[in-house]
């Protein structure tokens, strides 16, 4: 039997301690009981004295609040950040100790820039349909607002000699070497290191390479912000998001915008007459973080708690951007094909589609591709075109575009977003998830309702 939340006080506030189920018996489901963060807020704005753990913490006190769960031990947390101070060596076991779970759930930081919330939860299903654990917690948090800055290579040397130097004439001579130039903070790079392009950048390239309008952009961008107001009008979100500092809702959220107002922004990424890209039809940056609660099916139902859907499987893909053969932000293009021949499904074969928006161009790019004969046979190695998706069915609730991105909080809110259109759609509802990161690399993941 399970060894997390033994006995009859799971739902009481004692402690329970982590474990796992035999490893007999039929074979174990990881499934989605629900989600929680924080409202997506503006960079430097209303969260703008919180640290990214203490956003994590905020998601991860409203998750136990919801499902009950004060002093409980799960079999393990796993979260990351990308922007991640180099003192917080376990940001989530951080964040884990100073929230109301008990202290001796064990927690694990995970980081694959955009797609941290996403591989996360792949690595909690993993161990629970291994029957490692029977319950866990997965998500992340960033923050640009509390944005890391390292000092430069030259004052880290001068303070490191300064700091070994054993007599005051040595530590004199190790400040003597600093210069002026070396008192600059350096901030975290978001630029890739291999090609020195920004993620804007370097979609820009692919946004031009397959001919992708600035028009087709601002009106993909505009459908994302109504969807989401939609959403958060119908009450959607409800039990989805935790009010934190007062912020009840994302505060990238534009409902009033309209295509005249997208289509007088500047272009930001890209260069030339052919440019497309502006701040309009690309995701903020902003604060937040999301986690989700998952659990083997048994374990859940024991305890009452909702079961909205099953993790079917999931792929990790990369693509060669460095030669130029490739778009940085492409990697989900192959990862799907990959995952849907494995699970003997179509594209078609999915009833909803969540395809994080980082850009309105790379949505756009990724089922043009799709739907390209020549690209799925040279480069997916794929008899034809995968087709196309009916655009009703994708990101019915809006996405990054209007949430706004906090990188590693991303997986989480689709994740827990997906699991819930599904769940009210009824048993054997599938969806799919795409999710492009840095790096040349990409999520995929399908859920199916049960």
């Amino acid at each position: 039997m399970s060894s997390e939340h033994t006995g009859s006080s799971e739902h009481t506030g004692s402690s329970q301690h982590a474990g796992s189920s035999a490893r007999t018996g039929p074979p174990r489901t990881a499934v989605v009981v629900g989600g929680n963060r924080v409202p997506f807020a503006r960079a430097r704005g209303s969260y703008a004295q919180d640290s990214t753990q203490d956003l994590l913490t905020a998601a991860l006190d409203g998750l136990v609040a919801r499902f009950g769960l004060a002093g409980a031990c799960l079999g393990e947390v796993a979260a990351g950040a990308v922007l991640k101070h180099g003192t917080l060596l376990n940001l989530t076991r951080e964040a884990v100790l100073g929230s109301a779970l008990a202290h001796d759930t064990p927690a694990v930081d995970l980081q694959q820039a955009c797609g941290t919330g996403l591989e996360a939860a792949i690595y909690i299903s993993n161990k629970i349909r291994l029957g490692q654990i029977d319950s866990g917690i997965a998500g992340g948090a960033d923050s640009i607002s509390d944005t890391p800055l390292e000092v430069s290579a030259g004052l880290q040397r001068v303070l490191l000699r300064f700091t070994a130097a054993k007599t005051t004439q040595a530590k004199l001579a190790a400040l003597a070497e600093l210069r002026p130039r070396d008192l600059a903070p350096v901030a975290p790079q978001v630029t890739e290191p291999r090609t020195g392009l920004s993620m804007g950048e370097s979609q820009a390239l692919t946004t031009a390479r397959w001919g992708i309008t600035r028009a087709a952009q601002d009106e993909y961008a505009l459908g994302s912000h109504r969807k989401l107001a939609a959403a958060w009008e119908a009450g959607f979100f409800d039990d989805l998001v935790t009010p934190h500092r007062g912020v009840t809702r994302d505060e990238s959220l534009r409902p009033d915008s309209t295509l005249e107002k997208l289509a007088s922004l500047p272009i930001v990424f890209g260069k030339g007459p052919g440019a497309t890209m502006t701040a309009g039809n690309s995701s903020p940056l902003n604060d937040g973080a999301a986690l989700v609660l998952l659990a083997e099916e048994q374990w859940a139902r024991e305890r009452h708690l909702p079961v909205l859907a099953r993790i079917v499987d999931a792929e990790v893909a990369s693509v060669d951007f460095v030669s130029g053969g490739e778009g940085l932000l492409m990697a989900p293009a192959r990862a799907v094909p990959r995952l849907l021949a494995r699970n003997g499904m179509t594209l078609q074969d999915l009833d909803l589609y969540e395809i994080h928006e980082a850009f309105a161009a790379t949505v756009l790019t990724t089922l043009a591709a799709w739907q390209d004969e020549t690209y799925c046979r040279d480069a997916l190695r794929l008899p034809g075109a995968l087709g196309t998706i009916d655009p009703e069915k994708l990101n019915v609730n809006g996405s990054s575009l209007a949430a706004g991105h906090p990188f590693a909080a991303t997986g989480g809110r689709i994740l827990a977003t997906l699991a819930k259109l599904l769940a009210a759609r009824g048993p054997g509802a599938r969806g799919l998830i795409s999710i492009c990161a840095a790096g040349g690399q990409g999520v995929a993941a399908i859920l199916e309702a049960i």
